[in-house]
């Protein structure tokens, strides 16, 4: 097994690419090592808003490329998004890449649907995949979309969440108030009303479109989890990637339930000190979707088009780390084989 590397950009010839890698924040990744050489697949990521380190989604697309290059042959670039950036700046940052021979190039977030659709026209010999893809919509025979059924991850949190409550109410944290994290809060509350009608959940959207930070800044997270906490939520479930770092660290030090997202948040060094009261985490697994495209387009089993990832290939789930939920697993099975049964139908959103 060949080991590849995470490098930085070099060379960039002319200067209008070279504001552009400026305006990316393109660096050397820790880890990696060992050989590369000119026959390596360089693989470019550009990140979501937070970048490597959220302890949440791009986190685990981090792992996925980190997988890829401990067992493939492979180079790879990670750039990261800017808050509130306009969407010639995603172009910018995609093309870089494909300018500087990365293949395959994967864009991670909704937000790069429109902007992988337009460079992916320009470079039909590289190989893109948007993460999260607005719709699960993509365009044209070299672009891959994953898409993931996190409302039904959701409900099976939500009624973990239900079934702990002592106070009745539980409550929602989205980062951003968008279709993709409406689809969290719907399969949330279903499932909470599935397994206890009575429930309350309180929902809070950090911020609007076009603002973005909702996703970032943590002290949004802290603010809205206290105010929560005020009204007797008990268990609060977060959808706000970095910024719900707050809200767990807040609900986690007032002795009440947190819900992580994405990841397995339990096993977050940054949440080290409240991992007790993370109940469970919504787990969606970005780390296999990257890894898969990476793999495919290395052995030549590349398809264009959307891939889902739902409870039934154990694309989404929940996280039983800390034994949390180990009294009230068994209903959540039994919950989970009735929506990959069709039996419960888990709304998408509004």
């Amino acid at each position: 097994m060949r080991r590849g590397f995470r490098r930085t950009l070099v060379a960039v010839t002319s200067a209008a690419l070279m504001l552009s890698a400026s305006a990316c924040g393109g660096k050397t990744a820790e880890g990696g090592g060992g050989e590369g050489g000119d026959d390596a697949l360089k693989v470019g990521l550009a990140f979501d808003i937070g970048g490597r380190g959220d302890q949440s989604f791009n986190d685990s697309a981090a792992a996925g490329l980190d997988r890829a290059a401990k067992e493939l042959k492979i180079e790879t670039e990670e750039i990261s998004a800017k808050p509130d950036e306009p969407d010639s700046d995603k172009e910018s940052r995609l093309r870089l890449l494909a300018n500087q021979g990365f293949n395959p190039i994967i864009g991670v977030g909704f937000a790069y649907t429109a902007s992988v659709n337009k460079v992916a026209k320009e470079f039909p010999d590289t190989k893109f995949l948007v993460v999260d893809a607005d719709g699960c919509k993509v365009e044209g025979a070299n672009v891959g979309a994953a898409c993931f059924a996190e409302e039904q991850g959701s409900f099976l949190v939500g009624a973990a969440a239900a079934l702990t409550s002592e106070t009745g109410k539980i409550g929602f944290i989205g980062g951003v108030n968008v279709p993709l994290i409406q689809r969290f809060e719907a399969g949330y509350e279903a499932g909470a009303k599935e397994v206890k009608p009575d429930t309350e959940v309180l929902s809070k959207y950090l911020t609007q479109p076009p603002n973005f930070n909702g996703f970032k800044d943590v002290s949004l997270g802290n603010e809205a989890a206290k105010g929560m906490l005020d009204d007797d939520a008990d268990v609060i479930y977060h959808a706000a990637g970095g910024a719900g770092i707050g809200v767990i660290k807040t609900v986690g030090g007032a002795g009440k339930w947190a819900v992580g997202v994405d990841a397995d948040q339990y096993n977050q060094p940054a949440l080290a000190g409240v991992k007790d009261r993370i109940l469970t985490s919504m787990v969606k697994k970005v780390d296999v979707a990257v890894y898969d495209f990476v793999k495919s387009v290395s052995d030549g089993s590349f398809k264009a088009g959307p891939k889902e990832y739902d409870l039934a290939n154990d694309g989404v789930g929940y996280a039983t780390s800390g034994g949390h939920v180990d009294d009230i697993k068994a209903k959540l099975e039994e919950l989970k084989k009735g929506i990959i049964s069709g039996e419960i139908k888990v709304p998408a959103g509004a």
